[in-house]
């Protein structure tokens, strides 16, 4: 492609008439190829960047969230570690009670309430 019509497209992007998705798509020209050119023409103006300003309050909330997030992952460890134990008695009890499996011992626990 020609620099001419290069640099219109990097205009074209710089105005915002268009994304670079719809120039790539208008033009025909790979998804790597305008950041190449960006790169080529020193155009850092049309590199995709991100700025993050976080406050005081917003770390404050994050930490206080990732804490949560802690607390609640130890719960649910917790939960089925309980669960895993309660099983393990139901197991062992219809075994010493006669019954072939949790299931039947359930079964008959649940007609006799």
């Amino acid at each position: 492609m020609r620099i001419k019509i290069k640099l219109q497209i990097l205009d074209e992007l710089s105005t915002g008439k268009y994304t670079k998705s719809q120039l790539e798509k208008l033009y025909a020209i790979a998804p790597t190829t305008i950041n190449e050119w960006v790169r080529k023409y020193e155009r850092k103006d049309l590199m995709n960047t991100r700025i993050m300003i976080e406050t005081k309050d917003e770390i404050t909330r994050i930490k206080a969230l990732q804490k949560e997030i802690k607390q609640l992952k130890q719960l649910v460890i917790k939960k089925d570690l309980d669960e895993l134990v309660s099983d393990s008695y139901l197991e062992v009890a219809a075994q010493k009670l006669g019954y072939k499996n949790v299931f039947e011992l359930k079964k008959k626990l649940n007609t006799k309430l």
